[in-house]
């Protein structure tokens, strides 16, 4: 058949998140211009691009935390443009920050009760990020803030499987944590998309998130610069890409593979960047 001939896309074939003609700013500062983006049921898309490219701000307004000037934010069919954050999340949409996101003055059992959506109880909320994350029924009655790094990650995560989303939005959620956890982490978002959950990631570790990505969208000034599989992607125009380099080097060498990062409970030095990955010395957008 040609793709002249493909019949018309059945429902689990649309998009589940849709950005259209997406602008926006800070200030009078431009970040987005013009960016359309789109995420399928249980496909993974991987936003990448250098620090301040307008990554986590795509998120942002994705999430409904920053307005954009022009556009429209589509999920499942609905126009959200207007609506706030917690409209968006009853809607179906799911973000995970940067920095963890839970509430650390409550304890683990307090933070999975808030994230049930309406008509689930508090034990079925349990249950179910107990089975994602076992290591979560041993700290149900403890203050979330207590827990080691990798562990508040988990409960951060555990949220995209209560909630019972239609599409996750995950910004860094490997940053800070040691090789070990950073596969736990990528084994949760897989098994999220095998689950049928859309989700759109921006990641530190650009050769995890190929590996899982079903679709990258390159960002290059607030512009979209490449939109396609990752094996369409290729590896010098990428390093260049990150490091504005005319002389390419290895992938692995310029923005990958973490490893020595993190102590025993899977939390790094803030002080430093971890093996491979590109410090970030300027602002971040």
């Amino acid at each position: 058949m040609t793709s002249a001939e493909k019949a018309t896309p059945g429902p689990d074939d649309l998009p589940v998140l849709e950005l259209e003609s997406v602008s926006a700013s800070y200030g009078q500062t431009p970040v987005l211009r013009e960016l359309n983006l789109s995420v399928s049921p249980g496909t993974v898309v991987a936003l990448l691009g250098p620090n301040g490219i307008g990554k986590t701000t795509t998120l942002r307004v994705a999430a409904g935390l920053l307005s954009p000037d022009r556009g429209r934010v589509m999920v499942g069919g609905q126009d959200l443009t207007r609506l706030a954050p917690n409209k968006r999340a009853a809607a179906g949409l799911c973000l995970i920050p940067e920095g963890r996101g839970i509430f650390r003055g409550l304890t683990v059992a307090e933070n999975l009760r808030l994230h049930a959506p309406k008509g689930m109880d508090s034990g079925a909320a349990t249950e179910i990020a107990v089975d994602a994350f076992p290591v979560l029924g041993k700290r149900l009655s403890q203050l979330a803030g207590k827990m080691s790094g990798g562990e508040q990650q988990m409960l951060a995560l555990a949220r995209a499987y209560v909630c019972q989303p239609k599409v996750v939005l995950l910004d860094e959620v490997s940053m800070g944590l040691s090789p070990l956890l950073v596969d736990q982490v990528f084994d949760a978002i897989k098994r999220l998309a095998a689950a049928g959950i859309a989700l759109l990631i921006v990641e530190q570790y650009v050769n995890r998130a190929m590996a899982i990505a079903d679709k990258v969208v390159l960002l290059g000034k607030g512009e979209i610069a490449f939109v396609g599989p990752p094996s369409d992607l290729d590896q010098d125009r990428l390093v260049e890409h990150y490091l504005g380099s005319d002389k390419p080097q290895p992938l692995e060498e310029a923005v990958l593979i973490p490893s020595r990062v993190g102590d025993e409970n899977g939390v790094g030095d803030a002080g430093d960047a971890p093996v491979g990955r590109i410090p970030d010395r300027r602002h971040r957008r």
